[in-house]
């Protein structure tokens, strides 16, 4: 089975049951996004490639960890032998980190507000930098938003301003006000997440109540002027009720305008459970389209130093899971 074809599959199913050895080191926890408040996920890697699937005891899909990373997928009559990768925070490689662990926004796809999780003090981001710096080639930040958006941009903006200690790669991803970029490459960010996260503005008002689409596309061309191609990145949702052709126009949108779409595939948590996750032969389709937007518009995915593109583990990244 080739290597697009089952991870397409591993993620239209979403989860698997974790058996064998003790693994808790490699077992990865969220507290932002679609994970946030689960039991925890594990990234499954064959070479070069890697898939982040979540842990579910009930799961029909199951890896066997054999010890000290080694492990087996057991998926449709196939045995697969690969490895487990520790995460350094969120996902291997990166300290990726929530800021904030609660939102005043409700969006419908989204478990962070039922959650309710705390903020992070700066010491203790520092701290958990610290703690993995050795096997870490870049920080990433996201956060929920705790007051207001201004409020919640100044709070990252210090944290950023502390974090530059480190002498890595910065990511960031909050919800932007107008002012957002040019204040995030002052301070020497590498590169920007800014989520649209449904694939048309009725979707998006639908799923993002309160939240200003519009807006969103004035600062990812903002920060496409001020970081370059490459740098610039806007996740959106497969699977909240859009058609091919609108998920398609949406990538190609985000293409021309310079920005590389990071398209992920729904978990149905929040007011979405329930809704079926999208299929492995849709998950493929959108594949192949998004990977013919990205070349029309000379843009390379596997140049992204910093969050989700650089993990590659909950989505089909063209470039990098061919």
């Amino acid at each position: 089975m080739q290597w697009t074809e089952l991870k397409s599959r591993l993620l239209a199913a979403g989860s698997v049951q974790l058996t064998g050895e003790p693994a808790e080191q490699f077992i990865a926890r969220s507290a932002a996004g679609p994970g946030a408040g689960g039991r925890g996920a594990i990234f499954f890697a064959m070479g070069s490639h890697r898939v982040k699937l979540a842990l579910d005891p009930l799961s029909t899909i199951e890896i066997a960890h054999r010890g000290n990373g080694t492990a087996d997928l057991y998926f449709d009559g196939n045995l697969i032998s690969g490895r487990l990768l520790e995460p350094g925070f969120h996902c291997p490689d990166q300290a990726f980190i929530t800021v904030t662990g609660s939102c005043i926004f409700r969006c419908r796809y989204c478990s962070v507000p039922r959650i309710g999780g705390r903020r992070k003090s700066i010491e203790e981001i520092m701290g958990m930098v610290e703690s993995v710096r050795h096997r870490i080639h870049a920080i990433s930040i996201t956060s929920g938003v705790l007051e207001s958006l201004e409020e919640e941009e100044a709070y990252v903006l210090e944290v950023v301003k502390h974090l530059a200690f480190f002498s890595l790669p910065i990511g960031v991803s909050i919800y932007p006000t107008e002012k957002t970029p040019d204040r995030l490459k002052e301070l020497g960010v590498a590169e920007v997440k800014f989520n649209l996260e449904a694939s048309t503005p009725e979707l998006f008002a639908k799923m993002c109540p309160g939240l200003d689409y519009d807006r969103l596309w004035q600062v990812l061309d903002r920060s496409v002027e001020l970081f370059g191609k490459n740098r610039v990145f806007s996740n959106v949702i497969i699977g909240l009720g859009e058609t091919d052709a609108e998920m398609e126009a949406c990538i190609r949108k985000l293409t021309s305008h310079g920005v590389i779409p990071v398209l992920r595939p729904l978990n149905p948590v929040a007011e979405l459970v329930g809704t079926p996750r999208p299929s492995a032969e849709r998950l493929n389709r959108v594949f192949a389209l998004h990977g013919q937007a990205l070349a029309a518009a000379g843009l390379d995915p596997r140049l992204a130093h910093t969050m989700c593109t650089n993990c590659a583990g909950c989505d089909l990244v063209p470039g990098k899971d061919e």
